[in-house]
């Protein structure tokens, strides 16, 4: 089969396509045929060096795929050969076939563009996590969601909307936060024109949000506490403005706040898998009757996978970039 290879941790050439041994499901596996890969950060920063696979797992680049099932592995019921199916996958998704464990794959609901699907696994994932189970978004809370416009972004939106929140979030350029109000965010901040803390204390009465979803880091840190209530949650999930900063431990006093970071490759099968049976029963719904819907920027050839990585890079992506074999 044919799978992107990383040749280079930078450069114009330094993902090329190969011919590689096809992967063979094993027990509670399903192998999947892929129509389309998602590019995520994660991806990126593995291929810098800075984002390693956990043990065990292939090395090739690919956290989230749509497809159909090729085949399933021993012990698997669940899924058959034919099923129209999107995953979250350990690795490996820019090839034309890889294997993913059983209770990682979810079905694609009747409306969804099978292609699209590919957009959603790893940022439905990773907004449900990350709002509700860690943060505790629920209807009639606030959420700052920095980067409303990112692959994450466009669905963590879309998923605080569905679930009663009062939404704000962040996007670069006017035209990009229209769209974001657009996809549900109550306000939608232009970060390179507007003081984010500023309209966020305006829009929420001075009060700040019970919850901000940063992709930031370090550079963001003074400022997202100061954006929080009495009791609010920091949840950081990216570093893109630095891994390392100081924080005001009066502040984080009295507002009683709390900062969480997480990751989700990195998590045990057990915990990856309750991830998904909670998006299958309460977010799949939403993907089903359009609630939630796959944000898809550009669609390219496996071969152009680092053009798709620049793309992602650059910031200029609104949604996800798909790599379809």
């Amino acid at each position: 089969m044919r799978a992107v290879v990383v040749t280079s941790p930078q450069g114009p050439d330094g993902l090329v396509v190969e011919d590689v041994p096809p992967p063979v499901p094993g027990p509670g596996e399903v192998l999947v045929r892929v129509r389309a890969a998602g590019i995520n950060r994660a991806d990126l920063m593995q291929r810098a060096g800075r984002y390693p696979p956990p043990a065990g797992v292939t090395d090739r680049l690919g956290l989230e795929v749509s497809g159909v099932v090729a085949a399933v592995g021993a012990g698997v019921d669940a899924w058959t050969e034919g099923d129209r199916v999107c995953a979250l996958t350990d690795g490996g998704g820019y090839a034309e076939l890889v294997v993913v464990p059983a209770r990682q794959v979810l079905r694609v609901p009747a409306g969804v563009d099978l292609l699209d699907a590919a957009a959603l696994p790893e940022a439905v994932c990773t907004a449900w996590s990350n709002l509700v189970t860690v943060g505790g978004l629920a209807a009639g809370s606030s959420v700052l969601v920095h980067g409303g416009s990112g692959g994450v972004g466009v669905v963590a939106v879309q998923l605080a909307a569905a679930l009663g929140a009062q939404v704000l979030t962040t996007a670069g350029g006017a035209a990009r936060a229209e769209r974001c109000l657009e996809l549900g965010a109550t306000v939608a901040i232009d970060h390179r024109r507007e003081d984010v803390l500023t309209r966020v204390l305006e829009m929420t009465d001075g009060r700040g949000v019970d919850v901000v979803l940063d992709i930031l880091g370090a550079g963001a840190l003074d400022m997202n506490l100061r954006a929080l209530t009495t009791g609010g949650r920091l949840v950081v999930i990216g570093l893109q403005q630095g891994r390392r900063g100081e924080i005001d431990l009066g502040l984080l006093l009295a507002r009683r706040a709390s900062v969480i970071g997480t990751t989700l490759r990195a998590r045990p099968p057990e915990e990856k898998a309750a991830i998904v049976d909670a998006v299958r029963d309460v977010v799949w719904p939403m993907v089903a009757d359009g609630r939630v819907r796959p944000v898809v920027h550009a669609r390219l050839p496996l071969a152009e996978a680092d053009a798709g990585h620049e793309l992602l890079a650059s910031g200029e992506a609104f949604g996800k970039v798909l790599l379809v074999p």
